[in-house]
């Protein structure tokens, strides 16, 4: 089967741009879960001392957005990672298939 030849011009830029993506995607990743705030339980534990309503609360909505930022960037990673790699299957793909039965033992 031959490959068109726009589409092996373009993979190699494909690939490039998802591979800046994860990338991206990681250290965003990263600094959410950086700012993200320690759990409450752990802290009362230590001292005994139970926070207020208030104080539990005054924070969640900065916390939700930085989890719900947190799985967006898991969720882009593990599609630009698939992508990723299905774009070199036109390429390698029978070399990549036989190799993997291979491992396999079939």
């Amino acid at each position: 089967m031959q490959v068109p030849q726009w589409v092996s011009d373009s993979f190699p830029i494909i690939r490039i741009v998802l591979f800046c993506l994860i990338a991206v995607s990681a250290i965003i990743m990263i600094i959410a879960i950086l700012f993200q705030a320690e759990d409450a339980g752990s802290a009362e534990s230590i001292t005994g001392v139970k926070e207020s309503y208030y104080a539990q609360n005054k924070g969640s909505s900065r916390d939700g957005k930085l989890k719900l930022i947190t799985i967006i960037m898991a969720v882009v990673i593990f599609v630009c990672a698939i992508l990723y790699f299905v774009t070199l299957l036109p390429f390698k793909g029978q070399e990549v298939v036989e190799s993997a039965l291979s491992f396999l033992g079939v």
